[in-house]
């Protein structure tokens, strides 16, 4: 059974798109039944578009108040039927009222390897520090901006002196392969939070050897 979910994002829509690319592949047991940003202008629109997919603007001016735009925005998820709320690339702050209304049931992936990091800046913030490792977080949703418990995490190398782009590559590459196989773990009902831990049952899909400098935990499947 497909897992029900809506996409939320702001920009350009990549983590989106290879969420949509993973499932068309057959690869992805979910139901993608709204793709919603808060932008009218956004390139995920365009991508939900091409890919026959429902998708919605709902611009966030448009409200007087924060609680006002969220209160709208899970009434439409709700008459989706949708069961996860995923985050990818959504630039606002959710309210404790919506997420008591997906309680547990809102992820999100983060540019860095939290907790390290947190804030919209991950990635620059990582460089600047001069880590010499970096990556990325797929999480459950607290009111606590990223900071709730850890699904699955990528580390990337960062090199001494490179453009940010070049890490922000890298760092991308690895968002478009952990996110679908964390929302692949939940279609499967591998997932099981226990306060603060995240437990993966085990499956007999193969584990993927490491094809470049990078670490992934718990390790991708065959596929992703």
């Amino acid at each position: 059974m497909s897992l029900k979910i809506a996409i939320l994002a702001s920009g350009s829509g990549t983590n989106a798109q290879a969420m949509m690319d993973k499932a068309a592949a057959g690869l992805l047991d979910v139901d993608i039944r709204l793709v919603c940003s808060n932008r009218p202008d956004a390139g995920v629109l365009d991508r939900a578009r091409k890919a026959g997919l429902p998708h919605l603007a709902l611009d966030h001016t448009l409200f007087a108040h924060r609680t006002d735009f969220d209160r709208k925005l899970e009434n439409v998820l709700q008459g989706c039927g949708v069961e996860y709320v995923v985050l990818a690339g959504y630039m606002r702050l959710l309210s404790a009222d919506f997420l008591q209304a997906f309680p547990g049931r809102v992820v999100n992936i983060h540019p860095a390897i939290l907790p390290s990091f947190p804030g919209v800046h991950g990635g620059p913030d990582a460089q600047a520090y001069g880590v010499k490792l970096t990556g990325c977080t797929v999480h459950f949703v607290e009111e606590e901006m990223d900071s709730g418990p850890v699904i699955i995490q990528a580390a990337v190398p960062v090199n001494a002196g490179e453009e940010l782009e070049e890490l922000m590559s890298r760092i991308h590459t690895m968002e478009h392969r952990i996110y679908p196989q964390a929302l692949q773990w939940l279609a499967q009902g591998r997932i099981h939070v226990d306060g603060r831990q995240v437990h993966l049952a085990p499956s007999a899909r193969p584990a993927v050897t490491p094809d470049g400098p990078w670490l992934v935990w718990p390790p991708l499947e065959e596929g992703f």
